[in-house]
């Protein structure tokens, strides 16, 4: 597990993630996500918590959860498309919300299609880039 209740910069968030989500650890990334969603600034506490969602939802994915997986990757996708609309930032802290928001959604639609599991870290997305 992730120790809780850590502050990061938004960089250090990102690349931390970023390092668990490439070793098939989404849950652990949703952490880093959740501790950033906590702690950050007020106006980026939904950004955060829709990344956060992003990875619990890839985490049920990889468990076999396949209505949460689908249902969390898509909320997820909403909500960092929506925050990035709203705050009108192209590209917060480097992420790219227009392709995660792809990413989460095709996968949300290949495991509703084929019904098991995902390998978490074969299906992990590029927070800063196309999946």
């Amino acid at each position: 597990r992730q120790p809780e209740g850590v502050v990061r910069t938004p960089a250090e968030t990102v690349a931390e993630a970023q390092e668990l989500l490439d070793a098939g650890k989404p849950f652990h990334a949703h952490e880093v996500f959740e501790d950033a969603w906590k702690s950050g600034p007020e106006d980026e506490r939904a950004l955060w918590r829709g990344l956060a969602q992003l990875a619990v939802g890839l985490t049920h994915a990889a468990r076999g959860n396949v209505t949460g997986g689908a249902r969390l990757l898509r909320r997820g996708a909403g909500a960092v498309e929506e925050w990035a609309a709203r705050a009108g930032v192209e590209r917060p802290h480097g992420l790219a919300p227009a392709a995660l928001a792809v990413w989460a959604r095709e996968l949300a639609d290949d495991v509703e299609r084929d019904g098991r599991p995902v390998d978490a870290r074969e299906r992990a997305p590029r927070l800063r880039g196309a999946a």
